[in-house]
């Protein structure tokens, strides 16, 4: 019979909550750093502490000689003992009797109940016997390595921690680094109207907090360290400001000064109210939609692993080209960067083709990527262009370059607007020096009178079905089989409202006037049926 040696069990850390004790250990920690940490940082010190606590209390156990059961002891009726051989359990002498074995010398049975209710027997008065070893302490359990914990359980202990903490009166949090409240340099109204002023000067900013502070008059003899925390934290409180750094970088802006489509959706990618579908229905239908189409208002159905996407090519759709913004959706997402808390971050991009740099905005809360207006405009792109997307060389960079191409005349279908809002699409030739999509490629030939009717709300293209029907109709004379693909009609569609492809796909398979003939073609069919909403 083998004793298991002392260790954790099996769910410690896996069922892992914080108690009181937690909270005070992680509250003196930091007091006696002196440093702002983060939630990572603060689990690293709370297994530390945890490891030691459990390894004193299994020593502990261990030393607990008295209360543990060893064959060469002598027991009574009565008496509790806890058995290393049954995972430590606690049981209770209920009988003592004098062993019968003529091959052994004198020693004695008794009858032990167990906690889980079952009556075991074990012997007493034996010297010799493996049991007699006094139990250890695992050292080569992985429940008390650091590295183990952090690889298999430390996403789990972030969030716990984290959740516990946003209740906390007594901590602060900036840029997901916590601090004793009672620690913060007092930042007064006076340091945060000049940090005003100094953001205003510069055009609203990004100003990092170590810039802000050499301009003002922070008490000297303070650590630097808290000084910034202090102040990041009376910035972040103040709704004059704005943190628009990437994850690991604090940058200040002023908010009244951030463009207006960073702090208002754009009209352009407004929307009407869609009618609810089930996604996961047309999932396969979506898959082969087009790698290339990456609508922020589409379920990601496939989401890819973290750090495993290096770049990304899509077709623009006319809002996104007109409002100067990209998706912040599929492979985008893990190309751009995040933030903490930020829900809306500056970043640079990096022309791939000339290396020029300009600055554009991820908007989180609205999901695109705003400041591209002036680089469409350069690079000749249209509604249907192909853009490629890179993860930049450095923090805060991603690449973005056109596929440029010689300059030629090409057929690109065209849509004409009426000033009613009526639309009809012809095969004309453009002047084009980037790659597009033939299904997605558009040009607008009256974009005044198209910007009118978006910022209106053309009430003629509410009706999600009757304007679907209308793509597909102008786009049926285009195509000697009169097959328009729904990719097509997503492009055209999105030139007059905007809508994702999902609830395309769905009026187009439930509603009578359409056919599908296979692989996303679908054909206008002659029904007496009126359309549906």
């Amino acid at each position: 019979m083998v004793i298991a040696p002392l260790s954790l069990r099996k769910d410690y850390w896996q069922d892992f909550e914080i108690t009181d004790d937690d909270l005070e250990f992680l509250y003196n920690f930091l007091l006696e750093v002196e440093k702002p940490q983060t939630n990572q940082e603060l689990v690293e010190a709370l297994v530390e502490e945890r490891i030691r606590v459990e390894k004193q209390s299994l020593e502990k156990q261990r030393e607990a000689g008295g209360s543990v059961y060893y064959p060469k002891n002598h027991y009574e009726v009565g008496q509790t003992l806890k058995f290393p051989n049954l995972d430590w359990q606690t049981g209770k002498i209920v009988s003592v009797r004098a062993g019968n074995n003529p091959e052994l010398p004198p020693f004695e049975v008794m009858e032990v109940e167990v906690e889980n209710g079952d009556r075991r027997i074990f012997a007493a008065g034996i010297e010799n016997h493996p049991l007699n070893e006094p139990v250890t302490l695992d050292s080569s359990d992985p429940l008390l390595d650091r590295a183990y914990i952090r690889e298999h359980f430390g996403e789990n202990l972030v969030a716990v921690l984290t959740e516990v903490l946003q209740d906390s009166e007594d901590l602060v949090r900036i840029a997901w680094r916590w601090f004793p409240r009672a620690l913060l340099v007092d930042i007064n109204v006076g340091h945060l109207n000049l940090a005003e002023a100094i953001l205003d000067m510069i055009g609203g900013g990004p100003l990092p907090t170590h810039d802000l502070m050499e301009q003002i008059d922070l008490p000297g003899d303070v650590d630097a360290n808290l000084n910034e925390f202090s102040l990041n934290l009376a910035l972040q409180e103040d709704k004059r400001f704005d943190e628009v750094g990437p994850a690991g970088k604090i940058l200040w802006y002023l908010h009244r000064l951030e463009p207006e489509p960073v702090r208002e959706t754009p009209v352009f990618l407004r929307h009407h109210p869609l009618p609810e579908y089930d996604p996961h229905e047309y999932k396969d239908l979506l898959d082969v939609f087009g790698s290339q189409i990456i609508d922020e208002l589409e379920p990601d159905l496939n989401p890819a692993p973290a750090g495993s996407v290096n770049e990304a090519t899509l077709s623009l759709i006319y809002p996104h080209w007109r409002a100067g913004t990209l998706p912040l959706a599929g492979k985008l997402v893990k190309l751009f960067p995040t933030a903490y808390e930020s829900p809306r971050i500056q970043v640079t991009l990096v022309d791939g083709n000339s290396g020029e740099k300009f600055s554009s905005w991820v908007v989180r809360p609205f999901k695109y990527i705003y400041g591209l207006r002036d680089w469409y405009l350069s690079q000749g792109l249209i509604a249907g262009s192909l853009v490629h997307i890179q993860r930049g060389k450095n923090p805060g960079e991603v690449i973005i370059k056109a596929d440029k191409k010689r300059s030629s005349k090409e057929w690109v279908r065209t849509a004409m607007i009426g000033s009613d809002g009526g639309v009809v699409f012809t095969m004309l030739r453009h002047t084009s020096s980037a790659a597009i999509d033939e299904r997605m490629g558009i040009v607008v030939s009256n974009l005044e009178t198209l910007d009118e009717i978006w910022e209106h709300g053309s009430k003629q293209h509410s009706n999600l079905s009757q304007t679907i029907k209308l793509i597909l109709r102008e786009m049926a004379k285009l195509s000697p089989q009169r097959h328009v693909h729904a990719q097509e009609i997503y492009a055209g569609l999105n030139v007059l409202r905007r809508c994702p492809p999902g609830p395309i796909l769905a009026v187009l398979l439930q509603s009578p006037w359409a056919k599908h003939l296979g692989n996303l073609y679908f054909r206008l069919e002659a029904t007496s049926g009126g359309d549906t909403a």
